[in-house]
């Protein structure tokens, strides 16, 4: 079995290998520019990893990936200039660097691209692979369309929002899995279970985030701290706020919710940030966290490999679970 630091060096090589260099530089720079920019690669790494619990040769699974992760790179290009988003991995985003049109014509390349890897997977699981790819692109717009909407709405429920981060994130953690088992050889009863601890995983990875963006450390997160608040994101955090503050603590609330005063930033991040901490909304996002994670762990739990064999998943999942960036 190869370690998670062999995968990633498997990874790395390979899209070091990509040439992007190529014309017009002004759609394949940007292309070049966002891969460089590193990221945790789970996305390609969960493919090689589910892949190497069932067989040895993880090259047959290495296309495929690289897809997915282009593929994730793409969706980041759409979703920075939604969100206005002007940082990215600690660099600016494509959208600042250059411009709007240059992102979308880039990222629309990049999907295209993703297409190309994807088709390159070994033809015995190339129908089904597609099929899946095909339904998780789709649902990964299902769930942006969502967020969109929830922008402006006041009242979200947080069943709703994990539907949505379900839609937007696990998805394709779940994909990535399923696709990898089933190149590495792994039963349709395996596959399943690999997507099922993938989809825990996302989800317990999204409120990850949602803490980080209040809670974290602005040097190792890569983005601005509290952006999330400025822009009032229906977050776990803010939905749960929402819901549980009352009387003054309510007016308070809805006083910062209004506030769009560049000046007043700093002031508004401190204010909602302590609201945060005084309804409790950050152990209640921790909980769900521990629940999804419970959740994910009991799916791999019922693979049907030997403990060895899941122990790299194991690491990944706490590596998740409990990071600073």
């Amino acid at each position: 079995m190869k370690t998670f630091e062999d995968i990633n060096q498997v990874i790395k090589d390979e899209m070091a290998n990509i040439n992007w260099n190529k014309k017009p530089q002004g759609l394949y720079d940007p292309i070049a520019y966002v891969l460089k920019m590193g990221g945790k690669r789970i996305r390609p790494a969960l493919t090689l990893m589910a892949c190497n619990m069932y067989s040895e040769n993880v090259q047959n699974a290495v296309q495929s990936a690289i897809g997915l992760e282009v593929f994730h790179n793409f969706t980041l290009l759409h979703d920075d200039i939604m969100d206005r988003a002007d940082v990215r991995r600690g660099q600016p985003t494509v959208h600042k660097k250059w411009d709007d049109n240059t992102a979308i014509l880039s990222g629309d390349a990049m999907q295209i691209a993703a297409y190309q890897f994807i088709a390159k997977t070994p033809i015995e699981n190339l129908k089904r692979t597609l099929d899946l790819f095909s339904q998780t692109a789709l649902e990964i717009c299902e769930g942006q369309q969502y967020d969109v909407e929830f922008e402006n709405r006041m009242k979200v429920e947080s069943d709703e929002y994990l539907e949505m981060i379900r839609l937007k994130t696990a998805v394709l953690l779940g994909a990535a899995l399923q696709i990898g088992a089933w190149i590495g050889g792994a039963t349709d009863k395996d596959a399943q279970l690999l997507y099922d601890f993938g989809i825990n995983i996302g989800l317990a990875f999204q409120l990850k985030d949602d803490l980080l963006d209040v809670y974290g450390d602005e040097a190792t997160f890569g983005k601005k701290i509290g952006g999330d608040i400025l822009c009032n994101k229906k977050t776990y955090l803010l939905i749960h706020a929402l819901e549980i503050a009352k009387g003054d603590n309510s007016k308070e609330l809805q006083k910062w919710l209004s506030i769009s005063d560049e000046k007043l930033s700093n002031n508004k991040i401190q204010s909602v940030t302590a609201l945060f901490n005084k309804l409790g909304v950050k152990q209640i996002c921790e909980d769900k966290m521990q629940y999804f994670y419970n959740m994910a762990i009991a799916k791999l739990d019922k693979v049907s490999v030997s403990e060895h064999k899941k122990q790299e998943l194991r690491k990944i999942a706490e590596k998740l679970m409990f990071r600073l960036d």
